[in-house]
């Protein structure tokens, strides 16, 4: 099995105002404990979005060769982001294009959604 590493991007819950990103923090905390429990490397692009988030996902996207990026729910499912979807997927095409894109249902299944084009 090719054990990484995966890159996981998503929305930083700390960075949104007006509603407590606790539990979505502590969900993130749980996910990232699963990549380590299954020992693959994982790094995480959290981007806020009222600064250059496509420039903070192009870097993180050119730091390494990702065998697999996660796209989060916050990016993906939220309609008024769907650009920024759309430029996540086409980054990811461009800076990463050996590398798999999954994604999750949850912060905490991230490594779960790595897994099924990891194997």
């Amino acid at each position: 099995m090719t054990s990484g590493p995966v890159l996981v991007v998503g929305v930083d819950p700390a960075k949104l105002l007006d509603w407590d990103p606790e539990p979505v923090l502590a969900a993130i905390a749980r996910g990232r404990d699963r990549f380590e429990e299954l020992g693959i490397e994982a790094d995480y692009c959290l981007v806020a979005l009222d600064e250059n988030a496509e420039e903070t996902i192009v870097d993180a996207l050119t730091r390494k060769d990702y065998v697999c990026v996660v796209i989060g729910g916050g990016i993906r499912t939220h309609e008024p982001l769907l650009e920024l979807f759309e430029k996540v997927v086409n980054r990811v095409r461009q800076y990463a294009s050996g590398a798999a894109i999954a994604f999750n249902s949850s912060p905490e299944d991230c490594a779960d959604a790595a897994l099924r084009w990891l194997r």
